[in-house]
C-alpha cells in the first residue's frame, strides 16, 4: 500500500474547491490570499477550474499550520489529505 496514491483527482479538486470556499468564508482570510496569489477577485472562478492553481490553493492553506488546521477541523479531513489532494492534482493525467 506505501506509494499508493488514496485520493483521486477529482476528489482532489473537490478538497481543493473546499479549501478555496474556506478561504473565502471569511473577508480578511480571503484578501490575504488574493494578495499573496496575485490574483483579481474576477478571475478566482476562472481560476478555479485549472488543476495547478488548484493546488496553489492547497499549498498556500497548508503553508499556515494554524488555517491548515482550521480547515482540517472545519472539514473533518487529516492534515495528510492536503498533501494527498495536492500530489494527485500535480500528476499529469494519464489519459491527456
Amino acid at each position: 500500500m506505501a506509494g499508493r496514491a488514496t485520493i483521486d483527482r477529482e476528489a482532489a479538486e473537490t478538497l481543493a474547491i473546499q479549501a478555496l470556499t474556506f478561504l473565502a468564508a471569511e473577508p480578511e482570510r480571503l484578501a490575504r490570499f488574493l494578495a499573496t496569489t496575485g490574483i483579481g477577485p474576477d478571475s478566482l472562478r476562472a481560476a478555479a477550474r485549472e488543476p495547478l492553481f488548484l493546488a496553489g490553493v492547497l499549498d498556500y492553506v497548508a503553508a499556515d499550520e494554524a488555517l491548515a488546521r482550521e480547515f482540517a477541523t472545519q472539514t473533518g479531513l487529516a492534515l495528510l489529505a492536503l498533501g494527498e489532494a495536492r500530489a494527485a492534482l500535480s500528476r499529469k493525467d494519464e489519459h491527456e
